[in-house]
């Protein structure tokens, strides 16, 4: 089965990227959000060679672009031999279609391309499931776009039903598939709930944050084991957990997947096992890139996830990590523009967040250079401590 799938190639695939400007957003915005789809694309393997914005109220409902920057599009595809479009909202599945129609090229959704990055990063029998349930959930409703001859990898003979059309047969068949998926997760759930009950009353924290802002690099950092960190979107799909020790403390420290903007609900869904780990903590490390230039909304967009997995209010400690390569950009005195966050040296930056987090504890380190990460390690081991001698109050070895 392929949907939209990317082909690994030496050069990569040609692509256009193309999204829209809604009414309650910048264009500064829309920019960064198809920055970021750029990003997706890199990491699957394409080459981005044009990024088309358009402005609209809402996009439209058969084309979702108008018909002039479509057909500007069209004349981008065919003069520079482009091989897909990647469009930066999921697509309807009559869009879909009309847009394949006019076009002539792969068309690819956001949720498709990330779903296509997922399916080359799993590497456990766990994720390659949840990345295989969301991949039918997301194909099933487009089936009128795709005849997939399903029937083929079951044996054909005998399965069709009298009158029923090809679609249908394969609508059944990616059903059937569904429902195995569905227990095969609920069996393996069911394992990691005992694995996790098994780890006994050992204080957790879980490192949670966006895509790409260095979770692992602290996990390898703090536990000194070996988890794969690479400067691509999703380098990790897997829950890690390790026992850390700082000092004489011992505690569960967990790594889990990234978040990002508009993730597909499908992969949402199927990960929610993988959640868990943030919902059964006691801690969380929230784990902040602040030399990206949105690090403010990427930090926005994790709380609001975070609220939507863990209703529970739990001790967080923000950690600003990559401050080695942070840019300061010093702003002129006579400008009448506002400040950005890139315009606030690292020390203003500080002492904004301190204040503004209130009760949350803040830190800003190099997880990579280890710069400022005894104070880290400090800040953690006075809150995994106290949670422990709550736990505790008659363990004396910490006293």
């Amino acid at each position: 089965m392929e949907i939209g799938k990317i082909k690994k190639g030496i050069e990569g695939e040609k692509a256009v990227l193309v999204g829209v400007v809604s009414q309650d957003q910048t264009k500064e915005e829309g920019k960064e959000h198809i920055d970021e789809l750029a990003f997706l694309a890199k990491t699957a393997g394409a080459v981005t060679k044009k990024k088309f914005l358009q402005k609209l109220q809402v996009p439209h409902p058969k084309t979702f672009l108008g018909s002039g920057k479509l057909k500007e599009v069209k004349d981008y595809v065919i003069e520079h031999k482009i091989d897909m479009v990647i469009f930066d909202d999921d697509l309807s599945p009559s869009q879909l279609r009309n847009i394949e129609r006019f076009l002539n090229v792969k068309i690819l959704d956001r949720s498709n391309l990330i779903l296509d990055i997922f399916a080359s990063r799993a590497q456990t029998a766990h994720a390659k499931t949840q990345v295989e349930l969301a991949q039918y959930e997301y194909l099933l409703p487009r089936l009128t776009r795709m005849w997939t001859h399903l029937e083929r990898q079951k044996g054909g003979i005998g399965m069709r039903g009298p009158g029923e059309t090809q679609i249908e047969t394969d609508r059944r068949i990616i059903k059937e598939k569904i429902t195995l998926l569905k227990k095969k997760l609920k069996k393996i759930d069911k394992q990691k709930a005992v694995q996790r009950g098994n780890r006994g009353q050992l204080v957790r924290a879980a490192l949670v944050g966006y895509t790409n802002v260095g979770k692992s690099t602290i996990m390898n950092a703090i536990s000194k084991s070996d988890v794969f960190a690479e400067n691509k979107l999703f380098a990790t799909l897997d829950t890690t957990v390790r026992k850390v020790v700082i000092e004489n403390l011992p505690f569960l420290l967990s790594d889990t997947v990234g978040f990002i903007r508009k993730l597909p609900h499908q992969l949402v869904e199927s990960f929610k096992s993988t959640l868990d780990e943030v919902r059964e903590s006691d801690v969380i490390i929230h784990v902040v890139d602040i030399s990206h230039p949105n690090f403010e909304d990427h930090y926005r967009v994790v709380n609001e996830t975070l609220g939507e997995i863990d209703k529970d209010e739990k001790p967080t400690i923000v950690v600003f990590n990559k401050i080695d390569a942070y840019k300061y950009e010093p702003q002129e005195a006579d400008t009448l523009e506002e400040k950005g966050p890139e315009n606030y040296s690292l020390e203003e930056l500080k002492q904004q967040w301190m204040a503004r987090l209130n009760d949350s504890k803040c830190v800003f380190i190099s997880a990579e250079k280890k710069i400022n990460f005894d104070e880290f390690k400090s800040i953690l081991y006075d809150e995994i401590k106290t949670i422990f001698q709550e736990r505790y109050p008659y363990n004396n070895f910490l006293y």
